[in-house]
């Protein structure tokens, strides 16, 4: 699921069901797209193909003759009202993207910057949270604190056991700097992708059974 992030959909593809970890991926994919539009004077809507099929599906207008102002806009407010995100959580989308999008040709590599940042730190809060991630998500409280030490331990420890999981770690912290998000950022991001994953695990063993 975690290798989805980011990647280009299918023009036919719709957004999920309302509180689905597919819905909240789209929702931050289609925030970045429409602050690059801003922020590099996109015009080609073709470009931003996430952006573009969520414009088209709630009919947003352009604003001021400017791609990206009215979604940027939408996909904030929605982000907010449904996952409790905070002004900040955006401001650091922001200057990430200005620091390291100059111009429309460092779209893709920052999205598969982003995209290893990712994989390389779910793969390894997976591996040190399996039994608490099962236990804490009993209690929400709990699993974003757990969420949010075992962030913290990546990005200040100095020493791991494992040779494997100490390489990993510092591959995360060197995305880390040069994306610029902070822990806190990092915290509420990952608290809500395992949130609703683990949410639509249990409606799909729901519609099992």
């Amino acid at each position: 699921m975690f290798s989805k992030l980011f990647k280009k959909k299918d023009e036919e593809a719709e957004i999920q069901t309302k509180g689905s970890v597919e819905e909240f991926v789209t929702l931050i994919r289609v925030y970045y797209q429409a602050v690059m539009a801003v922020q590099l004077g996109i015009t080609n809507l073709n470009i931003l193909s996430d952006m573009a099929l969520f414009k088209r599906m709630l009919k947003i207008p352009t604003q001021n003759n400017k791609l990206g102002i009215a979604e940027k806009s939408k996909a904030r407010k929605v982000l907010m009202q449904d996952y409790g995100l905070n002004e900040d959580f955006f401001k650091e989308i922001d200057a990430s993207v200005k620091k390291n999008c100059k111009s429309q040709n460092d779209i893709k590599s920052y999205f598969i910057m982003f995209q290893g940042f990712n994989n390389d730190l779910f793969s390894l809060l997976d591996s040190l949270m399996k039994w608490k991630f099962r236990f804490s998500m009993l209690v929400k409280k709990l699993l974003y604190a757990q969420t949010q030490k075992t962030i913290h331990e990546i990005l200040t420890r100095s020493e791991w056991k494992e040779v494997s999981v100490q390489k990993v770690a510092w591959k995360i912290r060197k995305y880390q700097e040069t994306l610029g998000y902070s822990e806190q950022w990092m915290t509420d991001f990952v608290y809500h992708v395992v949130l609703m994953a683990k949410e639509d695990a249990k409606k799909q063993r729901k519609a099992d059974k």
